[in-house]
């Protein structure tokens, strides 16, 4: 099911910072070698997340699900010298691609690959991160978001791909369906955050950070 009308994300497409040849070739080395090349992220929607960096003033940031480097080196763009971007994968097919065009980059330096699990990855992780993003197994969706919370500092944002699922989130029917729904569900309903969902591509949700509340004091 197309959320968009293809004639007017072809409109968006033309209207958005073109992302340059590095990635275009990228983009069919993925559609070339990959099984499902879908899953790479488009123009206007790696934009957006490396304008939501630049615009959040992040300096770390955390990305689950890697695949083949696209958002990963898109984001690291908009970091600044120094910053830092990990961004974690099971696949090694995928990561083989990623360090390729990672090397090609100027930015690439910014870029931490962790291979494995990514929960056992976020565990290791201290504080604070400044933004993650979400594109990786959608029935861990509600798991990872749980997981990472406690990570992002005050103000922070959580980013999370893939959460209209094509329209599905309507009428959900197989186990990953129910597993999107679950997840916006739970961010809906958490007072920790700020939230909007979009109909960026197939859905994005963005949730703030709430800074935290200060307790009043007593007996004044």
């Amino acid at each position: 099911m197309r959320l968009v009308p293809k004639k007017i994300e072809d409109y968006a497409d033309a209207h958005t910072d073109p992302p340059g040849a590095l990635y275009e070739q990228l983009r069919r080395v993925t559609y070339a070698k990959m099984k499902s090349p879908n899953m790479q992220v488009g123009r206007v929607e790696g934009a957006f997340l490396k304008m939501l960096v630049q615009l959040s003033g992040a300096r770390r940031v955390l990305e689950i699900g890697m695949f083949t480097g696209y958002s990963g080196l898109k984001m690291a763009e908009g970091l600044p010298d120094g910053g830092e971007l990990i961004t974690c994968d099971i696949d090694p097919r995928a990561e083989e691609i990623a360090r390729k065009f990672h090397a090609r980059s100027p930015h690439g330096k910014k870029i931490t690959i962790r291979m494995g699990p990514a929960l056992k990855t976020i565990k290791s992780l201290r504080p604070p991160l400044d933004l993650v993003f979400i594109d990786a197994d959608k029935e861990r969706y509600p798991a990872y978001y749980k997981a990472v919370l406690p990570l992002v500092r005050p103000g922070g944002l959580i980013v999370a791909d893939n959460t209209l699922w094509s329209g599905r989130v309507l009428e959900p029917r197989k186990k990953t369906d129910r597993a999107i729904v679950a997840f916006n569900r739970l961010v809906a309903r958490d007072r920790r955050v700020e939230k909007v969902l979009l109909t960026v591509r197939d859905g994005i949700l963005i949730a703030r950070k709430k800074p935290a509340e200060k307790k009043s004091r007593q007996g004044r």
